[in-house]
């Protein structure tokens, strides 16, 4: 089977964790990098996945900047679609790999409350896992910046905004983001006491549940949204996500390649 890694944006750990799963399964690997590719020359969007999909391509995994482009494609093309993240919209495969590494450490995720704190108004992940958590009966704190946090009439009923510092005595995940600059057209938060006032360092880890766990989607900010040491901290999940990636991209790509 010919698959594509077709993705608009930079990527390291879904790019790869896709194209490592795709080769466990047999699967034939195809990486577009869009600054190498005809689209330098002047080809339309359209015209490059028409040539993926002339080539034989059936499965196009696809990351665009652009919240409703890989939506505006469904059904367009004979290749089917995997969504590896949509602008600032939604990252469902990010979502299902923290769910699985949840479910790993506690063996459910009903009833549990899980923090995210960062960057929650331009960040995919959150949305993700904000509507998964919710579905699935977990309970979601939010924090950060008052600038990055959405409206609190747009939250599911499972969802609330408070303080880091009354989140992380309450949780038992507590997932930090980046502060996603390049979606920000206007606004420019400083780092440099970022940590200080939003991120995860060895005076807040103490308030911590000793049971709980510390994740993040990465790319990490070493220092700014968790202090550099803390990334390896026995109750850090960080890397253990990684590695969860390919699994479950490995069952995404199985599920599909099933239900031909």
């Amino acid at each position: 089977m010919a698959c594509a890694n077709i993705f608009f944006e930079n990527s390291t750990r879904t790019k790869f964790s896709f194209e490592l799963a795709l080769k466990r399964l047999g699967a034939h690997v195809l990486n577009f990098d869009s600054s190498s590719s005809s689209l330098s020359k002047g080809e339309s969007l359209n015209d490059t996945l028409r040539t993926f999909e002339a080539l034989g391509v059936e499965i196009a995994i696809i990351r665009h900047s652009d919240d409703n482009f890989i939506h505006s494609i469904k059904d367009k093309f004979k290749f089917r679609v995997i969504n590896a993240g949509a602008g600032k919209y939604e990252h469902p495969s990010q979502s299902l790999l923290d769910l699985f590494t949840i479910q790993q450490e506690f063996g459910r995720l009903k009833d549990l409350t899980v923090s995210i704190c960062g960057d929650i108004a331009n960040s995919r992940v959150a949305k993700s896992n904000i509507a998964a958590l919710s579905l699935l009966g977990a309970k979601v704190l939010l924090s950060g910046p008052q600038e990055l946090l959405p409206d609190s009439k747009d939250l599911p009923k499972n969802c609330a905004t408070t303080t880091l510092d009354q989140a992380l005595p309450a949780c038992d995940v507590a997932m930090f983001l980046r502060v996603q600059h390049e979606r920000h057209q206007a606004f420019e938060l400083p780092l440099t006491n970022y940590n200080e006032t939003f991120g995860l360092n060895k005076k807040r880890v103490a308030l911590l549940n000793p049971k709980s766990i510390i994740m993040h989607p990465g790319p990490v900010n070493r220092d700014v949204e968790i202090e550099a040491a803390l990334v390896e901290h026995p109750s850090s999940r960080i890397f253990k996500q990684m590695e969860n990636g390919v699994y479950t991209r490995m069952a995404i790509l199985d599920w599909i390649m099933e239900s031909e």
